[in-house]
């Protein structure tokens, strides 16, 4: 993966992220962005975000980052 598609990826999770704020209950935003990423995003881009994740996940807001790692604890439910 580019270092341009990464971030692209990183500033539109945390677009969403931050239009999303959920009257300060960050759990509750990171379910919309977690929901979002489920419906919008295709499989390679979640891939790529959630192996960003892995690295340390540099760059993510902290809702994004959460919204992430519900991500990859879903991938990882559904392949077991």
């Amino acid at each position: 993966m580019s270092h341009g598609r990464l971030e692209q990826l990183i500033k539109m999770i945390n677009q969403i992220a931050r239009n999303n704020p959920c009257n300060g209950d960050d759990n509750a935003s990171a379910e919309v962005v977690l929901n979002h990423v489920r419906k919008f995003w295709a499989k390679p881009m979640k891939q790529d975000i959630i192996a960003h994740l892995e690295q340390g996940g540099e760059g993510l807001d902290p809702v994004a980052m959460e919204a992430v790692r519900s991500l990859q604890a879903a991938r990882k439910t559904e392949s077991s």
